[in-house]
């Protein structure tokens, strides 16, 4: 299981540094997600991001401290500017849309066309359908996005960075299933990689019933 842990820890040893993006349209909350999470922080006046900025926090996934470094798209979005260097070494990502606003939603395609064609292909992806504290304002109704989702092999999560409401699930959700990924690497790095790459994501549809469930390993192999 993962715990949130404190908010950092200059002492603490660190087993794994996993890089995360944020993407998506211009303002759908992905630099108030990123407060939230790594700050437990939320701005009323928050200003459009500029320049790059990505913020860390450390947590404990099955007794591993495990930084979580953020990525934040600093506002490039808007000039159709995010550069492949924003993408590369990461291990996960977030894909955030707007509840009240469709056509941040009809732009995910896009987004995703665009991670998977710079960023590795075995990253995590959680779909984040962002701001459900405007539940009377929706125009994206849940079932679309889940139903994209599982069409594309995305986890889902609807959040609100305003209130907190699944923030840290959503980023548990994708560092978790890195770490398993990781380990059940090491794992069948000893047997014949199934079409040469045992751990690849391709074609996983998943997406999780509840916050944070922990996808469990299909081998029977074990602690040993």
């Amino acid at each position: 299981m993962a715990s949130g842990g404190g908010y950092g820890d200059a002492s603490q040893k660190i087993d794994y540094v996993f890089k995360v993006v944020l993407i998506g349209d211009s303002a759908v909350g992905k630099s108030q997600i990123l407060s939230r999470f790594a700050r437990n922080e939320f701005s009323l006046d928050s200003k459009a991001t500029i320049g790059v900025e990505f913020q860390t926090r450390t947590l404990v996934i099955q007794h591993k401290s495990v930084k979580a470094q953020i990525w934040d798209t600093a506002g490039q979005e808007r000039y159709r500017a995010v550069t492949s260097a924003y993408y590369r070494g990461a291990v996960g990502a977030m894909l955030v849309y707007d509840i009240t606003r469709r056509q941040s939603f009809d732009h995910i395609p896009r987004w995703l066309d665009e991670l998977r064609s710079h960023a590795d292909k075995n990253i995590v992806i959680i779909l984040i359908g962002n701001k459900t504290d405007l539940e009377n304002q929706r125009a994206v109704p849940t079932e679309d996005a889940k139903e994209f989702a599982q069409k594309e092999g995305l986890f889902f999560l609807e959040t609100s960075a305003l209130d907190a409401t699944n923030v840290e699930s959503a980023f548990l959700t994708v560092l978790t299933e890195i770490f398993n990924i990781l380990n059940k690497k090491s794992l069948v790095a000893g047997e014949s990689p199934t079409n040469g790459n045992p751990a690849s994501l391709a074609g996983k549809k998943i997406i999780i019933p509840g916050p944070a469930q922990e996808i469990p390993a299909k081998n029977k192999m074990c602690c040993g």
